[in-house]
């Protein structure tokens, strides 16, 4: 089988590894627009057991991330100089070029050989092939080429965000929400290595607005959004990457394939980053794509298979990353909360966490909020 996997990422990389590990014979091109060591942003974080999820069938992979990747086990919330923790939420990150790096060496030990700064800006570039997989991101051509057939959507969130990066260490992943005169602000940062960290700056439209952002460069964005956050920096600075000021794409297609082509990743369907899956999510569609190919008899069959079993899994997250950003739509108002009524708003925005599990999942935060319910408690608070 001849294949062209279009795009670069965590995802085209990670199917074109396993691919050609598990079918030698298999011709597979890849082709990436940018340099082999460019990328954007800076940290990608997994939640829960991080990669666990790949460990049953490429233990050789995990072992090769895993040492590299920062872990906790908490979330820091802080709010009006106030500070909470969440116990029993573990993540764990890793720097996005160092990821990359690594499943770069995976594919070309598989003996792929990628092909970087490689524009593919027409479908007539990629005739002949047996099958080409679009993992080819947010702004995927195959996508845009063949929107209808694929049934594809795309909107935006109305908040703001800007992805910068910081010297600044912080022990566990932490949001903190900051109130100034022109509006509010929240930062969601975390450790991907033991000296850098992403320092992701978000804002309401209304407060990017009385602020002036989009008259101002993003060397201006950055000394504004460093002084609004200058306690918790404690004296480092932010860096950029391409830090300019973006609405979260929602991505959505009801049809995954179209012919011989489809689409993976990010070029398929998009998640929060509020949740942290969207590496995640592609890289296991990739390993559903495989599977699926090989347990039918042709490539139609297999694509056919790869949606009926993954799109139902995929639904659900993403319904629950569009509960947990509109709660982000609306954070300005959760702030007026008091400090433990605002950290349990925030563990169950997305609806997949109730009481129950919270006190199972984190039974000291679960403690403290409950007592800070109690009869005698209330009573002794208005004393």
């Amino acid at each position: 089988m001849r294949i062209a996997v279009i795009g670069g990422g965590p995802g085209g990389l990670y199917f074109a590894y396993l691919w050609k590990k598990r079918h030698p014979d298999a011709s597979i091109d890849l082709f990436e627009q940018n340099a082999a060591g460019a990328t954007w942003g800076f940290g990608v974080v997994f939640s829960e057991q991080a990669l666990e999820f790949l460990r049953a069938d490429d233990p050789d992979t995990v072992d090769a991330i895993a040492p590299r990747m920062e872990s906790w086990n908490n979330i820091t919330l802080n709010l009006r100089g106030e500070s909470v923790e969440i116990d029993g939420v573990g993540f764990s990150s890793i720097g996005r070029l160092e990821l990359l790096t690594i499943l770069q060496q995976r594919v070309r030990a598989a003996g792929v050989t990628p092909r970087y700064d490689t524009l593919i800006e027409s479908m007539g570039q990629l005739e002949g092939y047996d099958l080409i997989v679009a993992a080819d991101g947010l702004n995927s051509l195959v996508r845009r080429t063949f929107g209808n057939e694929f049934g594809a959507s795309v909107s935006h969130s109305s908040n703001k965000f800007a992805w910068y990066g910081t010297t600044k260490r912080f022990e566990t992943l932490s949001q903190t929400f900051v109130a100034t005169d022109l509006g509010a602000f929240n930062a969601h940062h975390y450790r991907y290595a033991p000296d850098m960290s992403t320092f992701l700056v978000e804002c309401d439209a209304a407060t990017w607005a009385r602020y002036g952002f989009a008259g101002k460069t993003i060397q201006q964005s950055q000394a504004i959004c460093e002084q609004v956050f200058a306690a918790t920096l404690g004296g480092h600075r932010l860096v950029s990457n391409k830090s300019v000021w973006r609405n979260f794409p929602w991505i959505w297609n009801e049809r995954w394939f179209f012919k011989n082509m489809v689409l993976i990743g990010d070029a398929l369907h998009s998640a929060h980053f509020s949740i942290g899956s969207g590496t995640r999510l592609a890289i296991e569609d990739a390993i559903a794509l495989t599977k699926a190919l090989e347990a039918e008899a042709d490539i139609a069959a297999g694509l056919a298979r790869y949606e009926t079993e993954r799109k139902p899994i995929v639904r659900k997250l993403v319904i629950a990353a569009r509960t947990s950003a509109d709660w982000y739509e609306n954070f300005p108002e959760h702030m007026k909360l008091g400090l433990l009524d605002f950290a349990h708003s925030y563990i169950t925005r997305s609806g997949r966490i109730d009481d129950s599990r919270l006190r199972a999942m984190s039974p000291m935060f679960m403690a403290r909020y409950e007592a800070s319910k109690s009869p005698m408690q209330s009573a002794g608070s208005k004393k």
